[in-house]
């Protein structure tokens, strides 16, 4: 399957639409106001999204789907609340970091399945800063947003801090493991 992104229609004001409407979903749900034009039909085509947010720089909360099984509206809409209100590594966000955090969007490609005879083929075809990826093992599953590859210089590290967000030791490796490939279309509020 071709990485291609889901999204390469949209349109060039895409970022100028969703970063209001997922910054009017976190707004709304402490009770303040945010404008946002929800009018455009391209918001109703199935999309996938990941919805990051920094405080001072520094992540606040970020949740996401993988797979398109929603319209694009409310993929963004859910995962903007659940990034602000119910990522477990953080408190609920508060009224008062509300006005001072910034929102990132990824829009996620249809995701690619890799195939590979051993761990050495499988790094072989990650593109570093351009492949998201998913790892899975049994019950195990992680993933990094292309952008992650920035805290990286060697494909083997990133595979590697990847297996031990899924809960597995960094070297461990077996013929079952699945790996997936993304590319993102990525929206960033600039502050």
């Amino acid at each position: 399957m071709n990485p291609r992104s889901q999204h390469t229609d949209l349109p060039g004001e895409a970022a100028a639409t969703l970063l209001p409407i997922a910054r009017a979903a976190i707004a709304t749900h402490l009770g303040k106001s945010h404008a946002a034009d929800e009018s455009a039909p391209w918001l109703r085509q199935q999309g996938a999204s990941l919805v990051t947010l920094k405080l001072d720089k520094k992540l606040r909360g970020c949740i996401g789907s993988l797979r398109a099984h929603r319209p694009l509206i409310d993929d963004v809409k859910v995962n903007a609340r659940a990034a602000a209100f119910k990522d477990p590594r953080f408190k609920p966000l508060t009224a008062v970091e509300y006005d001072n955090i910034e929102i990132e969007i990824s829009l996620l490609s249809a995701l690619s399945t890799l195939q590979f005879t051993d761990e050495s083929s499988a790094l072989a075809q990650l593109t570093p800063h351009v492949h998201g990826v998913i790892f899975h093992y049994g019950h195990h599953r992680s993933t990094y947003l292309p952008q992650v590859w920035e805290n990286f210089s060697d494909p083997y590290m990133f595979l590697a801090t990847l297996k031990q967000k899924a809960g597995l030791p960094p070297n461990f490796w077996d013929a079952s493991v699945t790996i997936q490939t993304y590319t993102v279309t990525k929206l960033r509020e600039s502050r």
